[in-house]
């Protein structure tokens, strides 16, 4: 790995969890918690720490047919999650945790099922996944339990969640994602480098930018190889126009919850408009086959000049509609004061994304860790409301929208008055370790990736929306059954960026 914002620090197994805490308890943010399988038959256990631009990569190694250690979670409660996940893909117990059931895999015949310790990602044949409801954890006169998802009504993706509330208040939340488990990390193994980025895209269809971006970042980091400005300026035009169209989707959903017909009407009129003009500039909706290692797979596939136009004219009509939406009482009403999460709480969690600015956390990592063209083009710093509910998550995508459509004039100015191309250079495969980070719609998104003998052995996207969406049941503070669509959309979190 080849990064001067990266630091590795090696510990034993009975200090790792302190050591973590240590870190997490002098101010600095808990990123993730990873699991690699080694061909002697040990496993690596490796946490990210932030500072304000510097990451720690602290890692342990488990002896083979070691298959337990302490717990992190007891110290540092984000890690939860984390340490689930790891117990059901690798059959790793962390010995002291609180709540140790399946997250990513579903329970079988009764059963957890778990691979063999010191194989990972093994594959597990067919399941048939036990249908049993979840359990409810609350008791007493006056309580019932509403089992909502996994299919739900519109276009959600799968997730379970059993609602226990008394009368009509929220006192607590349940969530099972592994309907939409699709052994991801699995299969990226053995493929090519270049064939990897394709798969990257598909993690989370709707931010194929962001996962190409940080894939091909991490390929990138472990050479010392200059990528084009051309290629760059290219990357950031398509990952900005990715991050109005899902804020907008968020909106939508508000819109919707609220039936606000005509506010919906005109979001999804303009994230359409945005859509098609995005599968003009390349040829897909989505931006799929853009973001290559090495840069790009080539230039825009109509002129800068008449881009830009385009993106003017879109502005100024949504900001209008914008400007409607947000001065109509009835709609602000359903936002403002619903989903609360305390700053403590979300510094304490290590939030992300639009969730974490909503608390007044600056976690941009376009600015705090600028990559690519982010390093001359710097992003402005927003302002928002940090109140910490659904409005004020609300207030800091409209920001961001009004920031990437500056940022997106910025980036066809200077493509316009750059030569034509180089778009990609070609990226020498190394063996070794690669860690990357990009600013996905949602936060923070992180890719590490480890090649041996010119393959993918290993590849783990960290997604923000599995960092964030272990703090919606905290965000059901008095709130009522018909309040969950609003806070459930503040997240803005993708399913399958949860379960893999």
């Amino acid at each position: 790995m080849k990064s001067g914002l990266v630091v590795v620090v090696e510990i034993v197994p009975d200090e790792f969890a302190l050591d973590v805490a240590r870190r997490v308890n002098d101010g600095n943010r808990f990123a993730g918690l990873f699991a690699t399988s080694k061909r002697d038959g040990s496993t690596l256990l490796l946490a990210l720490i932030c500072d304000e631009r510097l990451m720690t990569m602290v890692q342990t190694r488990l002896a083979p047919g070691e298959h337990s250690y302490p717990a992190l979670t007891p110290l540092v409660p984000a890690a939860s999650w984390y340490e689930r996940e790891i117990h059901d893909l690798f059959g790793l117990e962390p010995v002291g945790h609180p709540r140790l059931d399946s997250l990513v895999l579903p329970l079988v015949q009764g059963e957890e099922l778990r691979p063999r310790p010191g194989n990972g990602l093994t594959d597990l044949g067919a399941l048939t996944p036990d249908s049993s409801p979840l359990l409810g954890h609350v008791a007493g006169e006056g309580v019932f339990t509403i089992p909502y998802g996994p299919v739900r009504s519109g276009v959600f993706e799968s997730i379970e969640y059993l609602v226990e509330t008394v009368g009509e208040d929220i006192v607590h939340l349940r969530s099972r994602v592994y309907h939409k488990h699709r052994g991801i990390e699995r299969r990226f193994e053995d493929l090519g480098v270049n064939e990897g980025v394709l798969l990257a895209e598909r993690v989370e269809g709707t931010v194929s930018i962001a996962h190409a971006m940080a894939y091909s970042q991490a390929v990138e980091s472990m050479t010392s190889t200059e990528l084009p400005k051309s290629a760059l300026l290219v990357r950031v035009l398509h990952a900005e126009l990715e991050r109005i169209v899902n804020h907008l989707d968020t909106i939508i959903r508000h819109t919707e919850g609220a039936s606000q017909a005509v506010g919906y009407a005109r979001m999804s009129l303009h994230k359409e408009r945005i859509m098609r003009l995005r599968s003009r500039i390349c040829g897909h909706r989505f931006g799929r086959g853009v973001v290559v290692p090495g840069g790009v797979s080539g230039p825009l596939s109509c002129d800068a000049v008449e881009v830009l136009r385009d993106i003017e004219a879109i502005n100024r009509s949504l900001t209008s509609d914008l400007v409607a939406l947000m001065t109509t009482p009835s709609f602000l009403d359903r936002l403002r004061g619903t989903g609360i999460l305390s700053d403590e709480l979300v510094a304490a969690h290590g939030g992300l994304g639009p969730l974490a600015r909503a608390s007044g956390l600056e976690q941009d990592v376009r600015r705090v860790r600028p990559y690519g063209a982010y390093t001359f083009l710097d992003p402005k710093q927003i302002s928002p409301p940090t109140t910490g509910d659904a409005l004020a998550r609300q207030w800091v995508r409209l920001e961001e929208i009004d920031q990437s459509f500056a940022l997106i004039v910025e980036v066809l100015a200077q493509i316009k008055e750059l030569p034509h191309g180089p778009w990609r250079v070609e990226i020498p495969v190394v063996d070794g370790l690669g860690l990357s980070w990009v600013e996905a719609p949602q936060g923070e998104l992180l890719y590490l990736i480890e090649i041996e003998s010119g393959r993918l052995v290993r590849v783990k996207p960290r997604c923000p929306s599995f960092h964030n969406l272990s703090l919606l049941p905290a965000a059901f503070n008095g709130d009522i059954f018909t309040d969950f669509v609003f806070i459930e959309a503040s997240f803005g979190f993708s399913v399958a960026g949860v379960s893999g």
